[in-house]
């Protein structure tokens, strides 16, 4: 079978080898012409250097890649995302299926990756929607080391899809939710809580006070959750629970680099350009703060961590505001 998959950074790039290992032909788009002569040429992995399936090819054509197939796999940036898909849609000859991977919410509409294809993509070209998401590093996948992923969408049938074509039986499982909201909002989300459990270390405030954010960050992953809604259950999850232990504790974390450098007093900014790779956990923050106001949600966490990261509060003051915050009973629902 013929895959697209847009962008060929880490992730892209990895999941295209897990697809060529299920002897699939995938075509990767990036911009990067040195990814694609890298891919190509020296079939290298741009950012792990591993050696490529030889089912895996690149180019730098949106068209070409996107009539390549009829399954269409976005992985990008999300401050990027409507952008790539406009394209997209002008390009697009017969009805796709989009499998997003990238985990964002917008800021200032609040809105999930399956909202926008809904807005960018014309209805007679979007064949069906699945979100793809769960606690994986690329830097394992990679390595064939034991991934498990979940697919969502409306559509169970389409999500039973996905899941048969990345699904193996050496080290890439996939299961299935039609909760898509749920999965996509988790997914997203818990980048904003990596960022502060970054921050909670950087600052050295050791491994009780991390859990501790942790936890309380579960409860906000639920209230934003259900506001936008999605259920409960699905937050304890692999898109959720699950996603946020992988990425909240993890050196492979870019969320979590992030958030410990501007612990160890970077700025935002420097902290983000650090990191070569995007981050996701500053923008999860602006929507997550956006979230609040808008259902009119306690979120102190991640409210907190808006007035770091735009520059309101230095980070050493950030935990003196929540440690006066009132004593109360502890509820996750």
């Amino acid at each position: 079978m013929n895959i697209s998959i847009i962008g060929g950074g880490a992730w892209g790039t990895t999941l295209a080898q897990a697809l060529a290992d299920n002897d699939h032909r995938v075509m990767i788009m990036d911009v990067n012409h040195d990814f694609v002569e890298k891919i190509n040429c020296q079939r290298l992995h741009p950012f792990f250097n591993t050696e490529l399936n030889g089912y895996i090819r690149a180019t730098p054509q949106t068209f070409y890649a996107v009539n390549f197939s009829d399954i269409i796999v976005l992985c990008v940036p999300t401050k990027v995302m409507r952008t790539v898909l406009k394209e997209i849609n002008e390009t697009i000859k017969t009805p796709k299926l989009f499998v997003n991977v990238s985990k964002g919410i917008e800021p200032v509409t609040s809105l999930t990756i399956s909202k926008i294809v809904e807005e960018e993509i014309d209805k007679e070209k979007l064949m069906g929607y699945v979100c793809l998401s769960g606690p994986s590093h690329a830097e394992e996948l990679i390595l064939r080391n034991l991934t498990s992923l979940v697919a969502a969408s409306s559509d169970i049938k389409h999500a039973e899809f996905v899941q048969g074509i990345f699904s193996n039986e050496k080290y890439l499982r996939v299961y299935t939710t039609d909760d898509v909201i749920g999965v996509e909002t988790g997914g997203a989300m818990k980048n904003a809580i990596a960022i502060i459990s970054g921050i909670c270390s950087g600052l050295g405030l050791g491994e009780n006070a991390r859990a501790f954010l942790i936890t309380r960050g579960m409860k906000e992953l639920v209230s934003i959750v259900l506001a936008l809604g999605g259920r409960m259950e699905t937050v304890y999850g692999l898109s959720g629970v699950g996603d946020l232990i992988v990425t909240a504790s993890s050196q492979h974390s870019r969320n979590f680099q992030c958030g410990f450098k501007i612990g160890k007093g970077m700025s935002v900014n420097e902290a983000q350009g650090s990191i070569v790779q995007s981050v996701e956990g500053i923008r999860a923050i602006i929507a997550g703060n956006d979230i609040a106001n808008k259902y009119n949600l306690e979120l102190p966490l991640i409210q907190t961590a808006y007035k770091v990261v735009t520059g309101e509060l230095e980070a050493s003051e950030a935990l003196k505001l929540l440690l006066t915050r009132s004593l109360k009973e502890e509820r996750y629902w």
